[in-house]
């Protein structure tokens, strides 16, 4: 039987070190960042509706999405963000799903799902298990104002955009706590697998 994986963690909390750990185990991992610009490629069903739906404006000039000009769209409209999010969510979720049988088809009997608003989305029934990465917060602003070069109010604005990581402690079923060295983090993950017997 083949387990899916779901990891997830706040912003800077460390995720991406645990899912490249994961990956140096030979576990495969299907990225939601990732899928997400693969989805809005230019020709692809979604870019065009995001298109039709918000207009030229928010190109470059080579056609691609402009991040950028659409981030200053929906950030000051709810409305607007949850039509990207109409558009967006199911595109996503349904590559992640093709990317993820895929994997159990070749064979593997263990995939990652890497999705970053894993409870927010409420995309719990995509996997069997989940795995959060937990930091303190004032570790998380730390790192984040030092890998984006953010203000401590630019850093804690994005960190309480998110939902608490105290408040997914309660509903994932293995804890990573990521406030101290690279090698405690992989004992912990390597713990975890163990228990869920996953040897690789």
């Amino acid at each position: 039987m083949s387990m899916i994986i779901g990891l997830t963690g706040g912003i800077a909390s460390g995720k991406s070190t645990v899912a490249a750990m994961m990956k140096d185990k030979g576990i495969p991992i299907v990225d939601a960042d990732i899928v997400a610009r693969e989805v809005v490629e230019v020709g692809t069903v979604t870019y065009q509706e995001i298109v039709t739906k918000f207009g030229h404006t928010i190109l470059n000039e080579d056609k691609t999405l402009d991040r950028t000009k659409l981030g200053k769209v929906i950030f000051k409209s709810k409305e607007k963000r949850e039509q990207l999010n109409a558009i967006m969510h199911p595109s996503i979720r349904n590559r992640m799903k093709e990317k993820t049988a895929a994997y159990i088809e070749s064979g593997h009997d263990v995939v990652v799902m890497d999705i970053p608003l894993l409870f927010e989305s409420k995309l719990t029934h995509l996997v069997e298990k989940t795995i959060l990465v937990y930091v303190e917060e004032n570790i998380q602003l730390e790192r984040l104002m030092k890998r984006n070069e953010l203000s401590l109010e630019d850093a804690t604005a994005r960190v309480n955009a998110q939902m608490p990581l105290k408040e997914k402690v309660k509903l994932a079923d293995a804890v990573i706590n990521n406030n101290g060295s690279k090698e405690d983090t992989k004992r912990q993950l390597h713990t975890i697998l163990d228990q869920w017997d996953i040897q690789k």
